[in-house]
């Protein structure tokens, strides 16, 4: 067998580690890059329309890439596989990702948003009220908030969720479609869907949020990556709150900068803008009890396996 000459033996050792060197710039870039995961209509919406996250961490060396769920529900679960190192969802899925045991821990929340959800049934429905609601079907979807605002709006007409048919979906799409359809007698919606349902067909909301539900919205992010880029995680936040501040006193320009971008129709956007309150803040004692009272509803009803405590899932260094 012929052995390699040491001449030789150091050229491919130096074309190796030319190769090597070669890669670390691809690999650095794919490191500098914050994937963020969002849902149609929310702060992130407003933030990824200004482009200002993105030239606020040009200067790093780091770019942003934005990814569409369809809910909350699916963005815990591309955050728990990795795909993602931030995002936000509602209350409820993210109480049914803590106990699900997903990766992911909360940084801050958005201000109470209890009139962007509501049960409602059509205008010409027979349907008055939330009691009226026993043994009739309802369209909606496992761990989303507005399940929870129907297990307490039934509570509140003394009724249980057993009293209820539920019928479940898996996006808004499909809600609207179930409704429409005539197959369920009442459906249950979020913004800017709810609004969208408001515009198109005017149904009669049975109840919304209001001293029932918070329906905050939550920021989430994988914990490890917060570990290793906090100051890339207090720059997010900085941009979010200065976007936030506009979008709070320009409610008319907000919608039309997320209509584009959203392929929603103005109108709805309007609609769902003005009756938001959008503020991020940290996470309070306050805040972790409403979710651990999530928590304990679905519990009890045996939809949630694991009575996990909410705030062993708070990252423990405040980022706003």
């Amino acid at each position: 067998m012929k052995t390699i000459s040491s001449q030789r033996r150091l050229v491919l050792q130096g074309l190796a580690a030319g190769a090597a060197v070669a890669a670390l710039p691809a690999l650095a870039a794919e490191e500098r890059t914050l994937r963020i995961g969002y849902q149609k209509f929310n702060t992130l919406n407003i933030l990824k329309g200004s482009g200002n996250l993105e030239q606020a961490l040009q200067p790093l060396g780091w770019k942003v890439k934005w990814f569409e769920f369809a809910a909350g529900p699916q963005l815990t679960e591309a955050l728990n596989g990795d795909a993602i190192d931030f995002g936000h969802a509602a209350d409820t899925p993210s109480a049914f990702a803590n106990a699900a045991g997903v990766n992911a821990v909360y940084l801050a929340a958005e201000q109470p948003y209890p009139k962007g959800i509501g049960i409602f049934v059509a205008q010409d429905s027979p349907i008055r009220s939330v009691k009226e609601l026993k043994g009739k079907k309802v369209a909606l979807g496992r761990g989303w908030n507005v399940q929870y605002l129907l297990v307490r709006a039934l509570e509140e007409a003394g009724l249980s969720y057993s009293d209820i048919v539920p019928v479940y979906v898996t996006n808004a799409a499909d809600v609207r479609a179930t409704f429409q359809s005539g197959n369920v007698d009442a459906a249950t919606l979020w913004d800017p869907y709810l609004a969208g349902q408001q515009v198109s067909t005017s149904p009669r909301i049975l109840r919304d949020g209001a001293g029932l539900s918070s329906n905050r919205t939550f920021h989430l992010a994988n914990p490890g990556f917060v570990d290793r880029n906090k100051n890339i995680i207090r720059i997010l936040f900085a941009e979010l709150k200065k976007t936030n501040a506009w979008a709070q006193s320009h409610p008319q320009e907000t919608a039309a900068l997320l209509a584009p971008q959203l392929g929603v129709d103005p109108k709805v956007l309007q609609l769902a803008t003005e009756r938001r309150n959008y503020t991020v803040v940290p996470i309070d004692a306050a805040i972790i009890a409403e979710q651990q009272q999530i928590v304990e509803v679905f519990y009890k009803l045996n939809l949630i396996k694991a009575q996990v405590q909410v705030k062993d899932k708070v990252y423990a260094e405040a980022l706003l």
